[in-house]
């Protein structure tokens, strides 16, 4: 069982900062990648950004120089700290992850969710 909780969402205004964290927990043999999602009403899923295992990072180009994805391997923790923060920012924000959880077993789970509502 692999369980990841997020946590750091909020109301805030715009121009503001938050981080998010995620940490995954459970029998975790090795975790691939680590990521975060959003989705906004009304719309799609939409990747933010992700962090590989050897620290390689992508991320959406409407948070581009204001996001920052970062990984801690020996927690199994991810963050996203978000920097001048936007009203379009604002959505349901997902933690995601592919790992293994044997040496040949790999899945990929998602995180409950934490809502960042951002005000104008």
């Amino acid at each position: 069982q692999v369980q990841l909780v997020e946590s750091g969402g909020g109301l805030v205004q715009a121009g503001s900062s938050l981080t998010l964290s995620c940490a995954a927990s459970g029998s975790i043999f090795r975790i691939v990648g680590m990521g975060w999602y959003r989705q906004a009403p009304g719309k799609q899923r939409e990747l933010v950004a992700s962090v590989n295992a050897g620290g390689s990072t992508n991320y959406a180009d409407s948070v581009k120089d204001r996001f920052t994805i970062s990984r801690d391997n020996a927690m199994n923790t991810v963050y996203l700290q978000m920097n001048s923060l936007k009203p379009e920012d604002t959505a349901v924000y997902y933690c995601n992850s592919y790992l293994y959880t044997s040496y040949r077993d790999w899945g990929e789970y998602w995180g409950q969710g934490t809502q960042v509502t951002v005000s104008s």
